[in-house]
């Protein structure tokens, strides 16, 4: 149970300020000061590092079903508790999406869409008119790298106090890349927490984001076992 309220407040945090920054600090609500792709890309890695901090001691801040399935992959996290995990981040995100709802309506006029919404998506739902096969890159590539340098930080005698810092590092550069391409998954709770407020057109597209992260975890997990296989062991 501490597992999944851990999971759920660090889910939470994340789809708050991440999605919640392109939200309300770009766009319709905040044109002339919008802070931009650097700044949703920094309030991303903030949240990530923010929360890994704060529940990381419990959970180890997962906080994205895609990072658990690498961890489960490498043996870091039992069948038993894997669904505890996603269970947490799936009510942490629906709370988040939820929050971003509730303040954006208290503004006469605006109804979440697809376009308004922080939902990714490719074609149409794309902020630079990417389509379906430039979005299966990047998320399969940039979920590879979050979950190839996670996994990385848990190797024997990484030192535990700069984990956030480098994660949150990974997360910010992630999103530098891929916001123009579909506003970035790389997380599929993140994804599902807006998507459900947002509409049919994020809906349609919302499978997408849960198939090619995990894809994404898989390869990162390849990728970190051929570089760290006895690290790995030994951590066993």
């Amino acid at each position: 149970m501490r597992i999944a309220i851990a999971e759920a407040i660090g889910t939470l945090i994340l789809v708050v300020c991440g999605p919640g920054s392109a939200i309300i600090a770009t766009g319709e609500f905040f044109p002339d000061g919008s802070i931009g792709v650097l700044g949703v890309a920094l309030a991303f890695g903030l949240a990530l590092l923010v929360a890994a901090y704060a529940v990381g001691p419990v959970s180890g801040c997962h906080i994205n079903p895609a990072v658990t399935f690498g961890m489960w992959l490498s043996g870091k996290v039992s069948t038993a508790l894997a669904p505890v995990y996603v269970l947490g981040q799936v009510v942490g995100a629906l709370a988040g999406g939820l929050v971003l709802w509730v303040v954006t309506g208290t503004i006469d006029g605006f109804e979440p869409s697809a376009n308004n919404f922080a939902a990714n998506g490719w074609d149409e739902l794309s902020p630079g008119g990417f389509g379906f096969g430039a979005m299966v890159i990047v998320e399969v590539l940039m979920t590879a790298l979050l979950v190839f340098v996670v996994l990385s930080t848990t190797q024997r005698g990484y030192s535990a106090t700069v984990v956030g810092v480098h994660v949150g590092l990974a997360l910010t550069l992630i999103h530098l890349v891929s916001i123009p391409v579909d506003k970035t998954s790389v997380n599929p709770v993140r994804s599902l927490g807006v998507a459900v407020f947002a509409g049919s057109d994020a809906l349609e597209q919302l499978w997408a984001f849960v198939v090619f992260p995990m894809v994404g975890a898989v390869v990162g997990w390849l990728a970190h076992r051929t570089l760290h296989v006895d690290s790995d062991d030994a951590a066993a």
